[in-house]
């Protein structure tokens, strides 16, 4: 398929060819949420922690006598039914992540990206380059371009006056082709990839 290429002027400058076995699929709600759930999955940190009855700090001894004092037979202050005691099958450290095969990855990165052409969301840029590292120049370019909640993927070498001008830009993240992910590009509502993140994400998932 055809789609219009841009500059950062909104000016359109040439057309570049989209590979439908990249940007044509259909939509997968299902595979999207897994890749999702598996990205998330892989992020969490699993340090969270609850002491338990060994843990706990205080005395071992029998608080009181076993009988004769009309209230129920205890052992020790440091049970789980005791105020401040342990805290039975509590959070442990831990890994989340969990097997995700490379297939269903391929096909919902491929999914995502059909996704945003679906939807009128994906944006073919030129290049992502700067004569100079102004935030205000490339603020007066995103405004005129409409960009509000934009994930903009370059080829590998990115430009570094691009990179440093977009770095405090509220809404705009930058990444380069490789490190292309479902989880990103579907948080934010358009997609802009230049021309050389274009060729390189067909060249990865052909």
């Amino acid at each position: 398929m055809q789609c219009d290429v841009v500059n950062l002027d909104n000016e359109t400058v040439g057309t570049v060819d989209l590979e439908d076995t990249v940007f044509g699929l259909e939509v997968r709600r299902d595979i999207l949420a897994r890749a999702v759930n598996w990205q998330l999955a892989k992020r969490r940190a699993g340090t969270h922690k609850v002491k338990t009855r060994n843990e706990v700090a205080g005395t071992s001894k029998k608080p009181f006598r076993q009988k004769g004092t009309g209230r129920a037979r205890q052992g020790s202050l440091k049970g789980p039914h005791q105020r401040g005691g342990g805290i039975v099958f509590g959070p442990q450290p831990r890994d989340h992540a969990h097997d995700l095969p490379k297939k269903v990855r391929r096909l919902a990165l491929k999914t995502a990206l059909s996704a945003k052409q679906a939807t009128g969301a994906l944006v073919v840029l030129d290049k992502a380059e700067l004569a100079e590292a102004k935030t205000k120049a490339l603020a007066e370019r995103a405004a005129k371009l409409g960009w509000r909640s934009v994930l903009l993927i370059d080829g590998n070498a990115m430009n570094p006056e691009f990179v440093r001008a977009a770095r405090n830009l509220v809404g705009i993240d930058l990444l380069p082709s490789r490190g292309a992910n479902v989880y990103d590009i579907l948080r934010r509502d358009t997609l802009v990839l230049t021309r050389s993140a274009v060729d390189e994400l067909q060249e990865r998932l052909r």
